[in-house]
């Protein structure tokens, strides 16, 4: 892709030109590539998009505790939601990756798609402001958001209670498998409530697998 489509893209997806496209390129270029990475502004990026998501939360809840503000938080800014919206922009089609990392897949890693859109997060912010950068981050996450369910449950939550009211001992989680590049880590996870069963989920992070351990579960046993 030429300079000009990436500079289009980028005022595209931003809803404003580009005043420093350096940082633009910094935050699509991964390790493998040889120059300066995305890491420092995937670390701004996660700080405001957490700020940003958090304060929309608080505003948009208003009666919901600590915990709950909490649960959802989590879910809004894990790497598997930032990877799904970085699909959406077709984010894979600009990432710079040496060889290796193209011929390990990375160009479609929900870890590494995740980590360029908080890069690209901290690239507005440098470039155009907080504002700006709060702006681009509710255009695409404010649907998530308002489109949440008022009384949603964390899976692990509902699991936990649903085996005090079947008078079952706790779930035991466990990781029972790490596989994958660095770059794109898998880990298996398996959970299981005594006399009743176990199942298994994959993801990209501990979490989000026994997340999805507990909801799968719950499907299948409650």
């Amino acid at each position: 892709m030429s300079n000009t489509d990436f500079r289009n893209w980028i005022t595209q997806i931003v809803g404003k030109a580009p005043g420093d496209i350096r940082l633009y390129v910094r935050a699509v270029t991964h390790g493998s590539f040889g120059e300066k990475d995305y890491q420092r502004l995937e670390f701004l990026g996660d700080r405001v998009l957490g700020l940003t998501i958090a304060a929309e939360l608080y505003s948009q809840f208003p009666n919901e505790p600590e915990g709950r503000l909490s649960q959802r938080l989590n879910g809004l800014v894990s790497g598997k939601t930032c990877g799904e919206v970085a699909g959406s922009l077709q984010v894979n089609s600009h990432i710079r990756l040496g060889k290796q990392a193209r011929d390990d897949g990375a160009r479609n890693s929900i870890k590494v798609l995740g980590d360029v859109m908080e890069s690209l997060i901290g690239a507005v912010f440098l470039d155009h402001g907080m504002d700006s950068a709060q702006a681009f981050i509710l255009k695409y996450w404010d649907s998530r958001i308002s489109g949440m369910d008022k009384d949603v449950q964390h899976p692990k939550s509902a699991l936990q209670e649903w085996a005090a009211a079947h008078k079952r001992k706790m779930p035991i989680y466990e990781l029972i498998e790490k596989t994958g590049p660095h770059h794109d880590l898998r880990f298996k996870v398996q959970v299981s409530v005594a006399n009743v069963g176990s199942v298994e989920s994959t993801s990209s992070s501990i979490q989000t697998a026994e997340t999805d351990a507990a909801r799968l579960f719950l499907e299948t046993y409650a």
